[in-house]
């Protein structure tokens, strides 16, 4: 079974997937559609850009056509859990392109934005919910939303969620579920308080890991560049000069680092705006529309607004400031290189960064490639990001020496 033909989903549900241009599941959609189909429930480990949203929304389309009633007022058949606005929205989009010739309703609800449109939504019926935590409690405590007829529960990016501190809210919302349903759950990685999490959501569940944790999308080539943190903003604009660089995703640290990016790649020339936390929700969409249809070349973002960036032909990641967390990179860079392309991830260091350069090598368990040939390279910073490395490498050493030079205790027990 190598295409959507083969996995009996139903007739107008292919024709929508064939519309796209789609012929050939991912492997993570071939390995949980037919689990799902069968009603199982499934703990799916897999990076963004694998195929994930298409992976849980057509198995649910199915079920759906099949089964489903009329849309209830206030009351989802579905229930997707997404950890930001950007992901709810294009979670909701996915399955109006999927579900396109089913007569099937969905609404996506969030905060940030008036809550009355959100509630003549529902009020219209619904069978696909996709909601973010907080603003789908506020809609329960206010009684425009009951949970009781929920017969699949998605929790997707559950580890951004952790990130977010929306774990407690998910804990609430959950308790308000059937305990009879079909449950998902997604992650990008797998850490302890995920796992407990996946423990109290799934029974007799299937899992299905596309890649380990903590591992960089294989097609992404990625380079490190030393410079002065003063000079990254003209180490940026020498870089742009490169017409190659069609389509760019870059990072920052913080929020107002973003602004001051975006402000200064405007006044160079180049079509950009920013994305975070601070800006309005339609200012949010305005930019990520205007990125995705070409109408600015550049999007600068902080981690957390652009987690739910799942935007086709990103050429490149640019790092302006290192992550302090090194899954971070992980997430950063799978912005691009997705659906099987090729993609390039470029990674800024100053001195200051030599320490979160040395653990993002330790996590992805690659060293970065170094991209002297710029006008800005420092060669003391890369000296200093070696000595980093050096020092951590004796740091463990050591403690290896001594346990290996140790004497075995003599065994005083008799033999039986």
């Amino acid at each position: 079974m190598t295409d959507f033909a083969g996995l009996a989903l139903a007739q107008p549900i292919l024709r929508a997937i064939f519309d796209e241009g789609y012929t050939t599941p991912t492997p993570i959609q071939l390995k949980s559609i037919p689990a799902l189909l069968k009603g199982h429930d499934l703990l799916g480990v897999a990076q963004t850009g694998t195929g994930k949203t298409a992976a849980f929304a057509l198995p649910l389309l199915h079920r759906l056509a099949e089964s489903a009633g009329p849309a209830r007022r206030g009351q989802p058949h579905a229930l997707i859990l997404a950890p930001t606005r950007e992901l709810a929205n294009q979670i909701n989009d996915s399955f109006r392109t999927y579900g396109r010739h089913l007569r099937l309703r969905t609404a996506v609800v969030y905060g940030g934005t008036p809550i009355r449109a959100q509630i003549r939504a529902l009020s219209h019926g619904v069978h696909v919910l996709v909601a973010t935590p907080g603003r789908l409690l506020d809609l329960m405590n206010q009684r425009h939303v009951r949970l009781g007829g929920v017969e699949t529960f998605i929790l997707d990016e559950a580890d951004r969620m952790l990130d977010m501190g929306f774990i407690p809210d998910v804990k609430k919302i959950s308790a308000a579920l059937p305990a009879k349903r079909q449950t998902l759950l997604f992650s990008a990685t797998m850490p302890k308080s995920i796992e407990s999490l996946a423990d109290s959501l799934l029974r007799d569940s299937v899992r299905v890991e596309i890649a380990p944790a903590a591992t960089t999308v294989e097609k992404v080539e990625q380079r490190v560049l030393f410079v002065e943190k003063a000079k990254k903003r003209a180490l940026l604009t020498d870089l742009l000069a490169d017409k190659a660089i069609r389509r760019v995703l870059i990072f920052t640290r913080t929020k107002h680092g973003a602004d001051r990016v975006a402000r200064h790649l405007h006044q160079c020339g180049v079509k950009a705006d920013a994305i975070h936390g601070n800006k309005a929700q339609n200012a949010r969409q305005r930019a990520l529309n205007s990125f995705s249809t070409g109408r600015i070349r550049a999007l600068v973002a902080t981690d957390i607004a652009a987690r739910g960036i799942d935007v086709e032909d990103v050429t490149h990641v640019i790092n302006f400031d290192l992550p302090n967390e090194p899954e971070s990179y992980v997430h950063r860079i799978g912005r691009t290189a997705r659906a099987g392309a090729g993609g390039i991830a470029i990674s800024f260091c100053d001195t200051e960064e030599c320490a979160y350069l040395r653990n993002i090598e330790k996590t992805i368990r690659k060293r970065l490639p170094i991209f002297e040939d710029h006008p800005f390279h420092v060669a003391e910073i890369q000296h200093a990001a070696a000595k980093v490395k050096r020092g951590s490498e004796r740091k463990q050493r050591p403690g290896q020496r001594r346990r290996n030079t140790q004497r075995p205790r003599r065994n005083t027990n008799k033999a039986a």
